[in-house]
């Protein structure tokens, strides 16, 4: 499974940081039966292991008023594909890229504050793209299930 080589412990104590990443390293300890101190060192190993990455506020635009989220496939010449998300990166309106199996493709996802917004990167920087073959776009209406990173 995902956790073969973490033993139980490190288990529960991620278990529990998937639950509520606030959680106090004291709160952990009674919940497993181990010191403050222990935890703190186990959870200090799993970050430096990169296994933790980070911990972060997820913040719903569809909450904020006028916020759009789309869903981009981008397909594009293999020979630019690097070149074009290596701009993609560079726009804050972009939230995330993947490279994804298919005609050379890129799945993208952005927030924009507004539909304006959202038009100025489609046409100022997603239809200049070098190699663009093709674009679909899909607009979020709703967030049914929203799962972040790796669940036990």
């Amino acid at each position: 499974m995902f956790f073969d080589g973490l033993d139980e412990l490190d288990q529960k104590i991620l278990e529990l940081l998937i639950q509520n990443a606030r959680i106090s390293y004291s709160d952990i300890g009674e919940k497993i039966g181990l010191s403050r101190v222990a935890v703190r060192t186990r959870v200090q190993a799993l970050e430096q292991k990169g296994i933790i990455e980070e911990y972060t506020t997820i913040i719903n635009p569809q909450k904020i008023s006028g916020a759009v989220s789309c869903y981009f496939e981008i397909e594009l010449s293999p020979d630019t594909l690097m070149e074009a998300a290596a701009i993609l990166k560079q726009n804050d309106t972009i939230t995330q890229i993947y490279r994804v199996t298919g005609k050379s493709k890129l799945h993208v996802h952005a927030v924009a504050s507004s539909n304006e917004e959202m038009e100025k990167l489609m046409y100022q920087t997603i239809d200049k793209l070098p190699g663009l073959r093709e674009c679909t776009c899909n607009m979020i209406f709703s967030r049914i299930k929203d799962i972040k990173g790796l669940r036990l």
